[in-house]
């Protein structure tokens, strides 16, 4: 019996302990309320590893959140981090798709994009994006349901059963209405880029990359349509290029809010803008240390 009491007093004053000092993992579930005392991996690196002080803390922008500003941490999130799943999920769609683009092994018919599309760059990253609604975030709910959609109405265009390009009566004409539907996605994908110019230049490159690969996309549909096949080529190879760009840096803002201290022996940099809160924050830590 005094050997039970001792362990369940030993446990009792470690638990105390870790509430006392704060302990926590600085990208988990909590990772708003994560002390003051997590350790410090210098400007530029996972914002979750530091909070802001206050009677109202909030978090600097952080891609591996799909947070492009000023946030507060939800307490007692009953929700993971969605955003590196929905990141994930556009990433490895947005690849294969763009090895096609750039005829890769000459590989030209897009037909086995369709699976990711409907599965995980669709569907998944659809959820992703309802999660994200669930812990609060609106630009993540807004973008990752946003690209779920384009998936799965772009894997609808390229399935025949569907029937949703036969109505044109040439190519001209397909191509032109593919040109409208990859355009209206750059305007879209230009608002949310306009949204991240306070954020964290990875997060920044991530849209400024998918932008410019739904422009060159679009570009290459109109240009085939003029009749203009070698400029349409290399247009799509360029958007081809963009893609991959915009795939590994999905990759790597999810890799970034995947990875901390439990989990890996290193956190990945972000990179913050210098006009961003925390690069102003540091900007006026290291001012002051000089003086």
């Amino acid at each position: 019996m005094a050997t039970t009491t001792d362990n369940h007093t030993a446990a009792a004053l470690e638990k105390e302990s870790s509430v006392n000092t704060g302990a926590a993992n600085p990208n988990g579930a909590n990772a708003g309320n994560a002390a003051a005392g997590a350790p410090a991996y210098g400007y530029g690196y996972n914002p979750l590893l530091h909070q802001h002080s206050g009677p109202e803390p909030r978090l600097p922008a952080f891609g591996g959140e799909f947070q492009p500003g000023l946030w507060k941490g939800i307490e007692h999130r009953k929700f993971a981090n969605p955003a590196p799943l929905g990141l994930c999920g556009f990433a490895l769609t947005t690849f294969v798709l763009s090895l096609i683009n750039l005829n890769t092994r000459d590989v030209t018919q897009p037909n086995i994009v369709l699976a990711l599309a409907f599965g995980y760059g669709g569907l998944v990253q659809l959820l992703a994006g309802m999660w994200e609604m669930a812990v609060g975030n609106t630009f993540g709910a807004t973008a990752l349901s946003s690209y779920g959609g384009f998936w799965i109405s772009y894997a609808i265009l390229l399935t025949p059963g569907f029937n949703a390009l036969n109505a044109y009566s040439s190519a001209a004409d397909e191509g032109s209405a593919l040109g409208f539907f990859l355009f209206g996605w750059f305007i879209f994908t230009t608002i949310l880029l306009l949204c991240t110019l306070r954020s964290t230049v990875m997060f920044f490159l991530l849209f400024f990359t998918l932008d410019l690969a739904f422009l060159m996309l679009a570009c290459a549909d109109l240009a085939k349509s003029n009749g203009n096949a070698s400029a349409g080529t290399t247009l799509q190879h360029a958007g081809g290029g963009f893609g991959i760009l915009a795939a590994f840096l999905a990759w790597y803002n999810a890799f970034a809010g995947i990875a901390d201290s439990s989990n890996s022996f290193f956190t990945i940099p972000v990179f913050h803008f210098p006009w961003s809160e925390k690069g102003r924050a540091a900007r006026g830590k290291t001012e002051r240390e000089i003086a």
